[in-house]
């Protein structure tokens, strides 16, 4: 039997893609600089989100992005909701995180209509091409975070989801001055079983 040759591709470099998995971490929106994020860099998270795996390639994520005038707009849907769902302060605090960031991406599932998969897998696609975006946004400077809130049903209404869409939350970017810190992560060894 022939040993398959374990080399490394020469256009992939299997330590940079450690670097950025084993890096990739959650920046908040208090530590972004406020310089611009270019719409070409925003275009290409967005591309890679879209190559996220997809069982019978529902491809079910779909995005809106606030930028500049247009976070304002996502800023008055918000304030609608609610004060029993949404407090003052919890408003406040999610505003001053739209301020800080320079651009937010809603986060939405669009459910297969025929239901030919169970939710969570649809779900778990989604929760993947966020993946892709947080990675992607690592290698290119840009802190990141995922936010899911308690008013995304809320949310969902104001802005009139079809019944199959639903709120997944709010991814906020920003550039960011990169910083290496340590990740906790037990180690592995005791969360694999080798039969």
């Amino acid at each position: 039997m022939e040993t398959r040759n374990w080399t490394i591709n020469t256009y992939m470099n299997k330590e940079i893609i450690n670097t950025v998995i084993r890096n990739r971490k959650s920046i908040y929106p208090k530590d972004y600089s406020g310089e611009e994020i270019p719409d070409q860099v925003i275009q290409e998270i967005l591309l890679n989100a879209n190559y996220a795996p997809t069982h019978r390639l529902t491809q079910p994520w779909f995005f809106k992005v606030y930028k500049n005038e247009s976070k304002q707009k996502l800023i008055d849907v918000v304030s609608k909701i609610d004060e029993s769902k949404l407090s003052k302060i919890k408003l406040s605090k999610f505003i001053q995180k739209v301020n800080d960031s320079n651009a937010i991406i809603s986060i939405f599932l669009n459910r297969d209509e025929k239901e030919r998969l169970p939710e969570w897998e649809e779900i778990a696609a989604v929760s993947m091409s966020v993946q892709n975006m947080w990675l992607t946004c690592y290698a290119n400077n840009i802190g990141s975070y995922w936010s899911t809130p308690s008013f995304l049903k809320e949310y969902g209404e104001l802005i009139d989801l079809s019944i199959n869409e639903t709120s997944l939350g709010f991814f906020f970017m920003g550039v960011y001055d990169h910083k290496e810190s340590p990740k906790l992560r037990d180690d592995i060894s005791s969360k694999v079983e080798w039969i």
